[in-house]
Parts: structure tokens; sequence; C-alpha cells
């Protein structure tokens, strides 16, 4: 009774890996055999083990990846133009400590959705807070929030993210008010937080769609040139995984 009265009273102190590992230990016949110190030591393990598991859910709900995809499962077996050792790079997370930015282009199916969510995968994992859009949805909200007196809350939410994924971007050319709108929202960020590009359109043809071209000389100034490229080629993914499942099925 006394230990089940220890474990809530740990509870009521919000330390409920501690609790839980507590009540393994006294079921656990090996653990009896340890002294105080390596008992005390594992339940700390396990608080702090429980900690970070709940940190990483909330980071991993509150960023809102259209896909649950991580580093360590980024395929390599079709040519698809990916550096392993750029993806490493990346994967230690340096680059997010230093506000540096990725862009990543390529022809539809080719991963680049996967590749910007694996990457944001693994800030949350590193602790950094991280936020995805599609920049038309992006677009459509801050529209809203312009007409609902949000637009300044909205963008210093945006402006606290450790990493921005901007998905589906140069799908549409910007016209001059969806310019300043995404302007707004990198010069908040420039040599302060990091950004994810990702899209269809090559670099060298994002000025063009975006309809000011002050504004698109201001947005790319902040965004290119301390940034990571990773252009993404072959075939698409989604047609070579299908293909593959329709053979597999046939035989």
């Amino acid at each position: 009774m006394l230990n089940h009265e220890t474990a809530e009273r740990l509870r009521e102190m919000k330390l409920l890996g501690m609790a839980d590992g507590f009540l393994a230990q006294i079921k656990q016949v090996e653990s009896q055999a340890m002294t105080f110190e390596e008992r005390f030591g594992l339940l700390v393990d396990q608080e702090l083990a429980y900690r970070h598991d709940r940190r990483l859910k909330r980071l991993l709900r509150e960023a809102k990846l259209r896909q649950s995809a991580c580093l360590e499962d980024v395929d390599y077996s079709q040519p698809r133009g990916l550096d392993r050792a750029l993806i490493r790079t990346l994967g230690t997370g340096l680059w997010l400590r230093t506000s540096k930015n990725v862009l990543i282009t390529g022809p539809t199916g080719v991963g680049k959705t996967y590749l910007a969510c694996a990457l944001a995968n693994a800030a949350c994992r590193q602790g950094f807070r991280a936020k995805y859009y599609r920049v038309p949805r992006l677009l459509s909200e801050l529209a809203i929030s312009r007409a609902d007196g949000t637009y300044t809350r909205d963008l210093a939410s945006l402006a606290r993210a450790d990493l921005l994924v901007l998905d589906d971007w140069g799908l549409t050319p910007l016209n001059t008010t969806e310019g300043r709108e995404i302007l707004e929202v990198v010069e908040d960020r420039c040599m302060n937080r990091s950004t994810v590009i990702a899209g269809q359109l090559p670099v060298d043809s994002w000025h063009a769609a975006i309809g000011d071209p002050s504004v698109a000389d201001a947005i790319l100034d902040r965004l290119i040139h301390n940034s990571y490229h990773i252009t993404l080629r072959g075939e698409s993914m989604r047609r070579i995984k299908n293909s593959t499942a329709v053979t597999e099925d046939s035989q």
C-alpha cells in the first residue's frame, strides 16, 4: 500500500515517468539486487525519457507534418540526386542552430515533401519547434487573419517556429499581395530561424514567379544566399512503388 501511495505522490508532483518506473521496479526481481543509487538513477533516466517522449509527441503534433517521414528511412535506391553526406550533415541539426535554409526542388513525385517532412521530424526530435504549411494554404490563412484581426499574432507565431516548412512553393505564380505576404514571413525569419522550401519550380525561375520584381528581389535575397540546395530528379517514386507493387502481386 505504501508503494502505491509513493507512486501517487510522484504523480502529484508530475513525475509520471518516475512513478511508472518505481512501480515497475517493485515487480522486477533483478532490481532488488541493485543498490539504492542504481535504482534511483534508473528512475531519473525513466523520468527524463518520459519527458523527452512527451515533448517530441507535442512538437510533432504542433508541426502538423503532411507525411510521417524520417531521415533514416530516406530511399537512396533510386538515382534522384540525393547526396548522402549532405543528408547526414543536415541530420545533425547544425543548420538549424546557424539559421540556414534548405531549398528542395524537382519534378512531381520525386520525394520533395517526404524529405522536407523528414527534416522537420529530425528537428522535432532534437527539440526544435517546426511548422508545416503548403504555400496556398498559408496564403489563404493569412488572408483570413487579416480580415479577423489576428494577422499580427499569426505572423508572430510563424516567426517563433525554429523551422518553417513551405511546401508546394511556386505551384502558381504569386501576385503582388501574395508576394508581400511571403516577404513578411521570410523577413521575420531571416538570419534568426530556418526555413525549408519545397517545390517543382527550379530556383532560377523563382524570381519570374513572383509578381512584383522588387518584392521578388527581397524574398530571394533572404532565402537563397544562406541555404543548402537539393535538386531532385528522376521518375516519380509513387509510380515506381506502384509498379513494384503490381509486379509483386502478379507473381
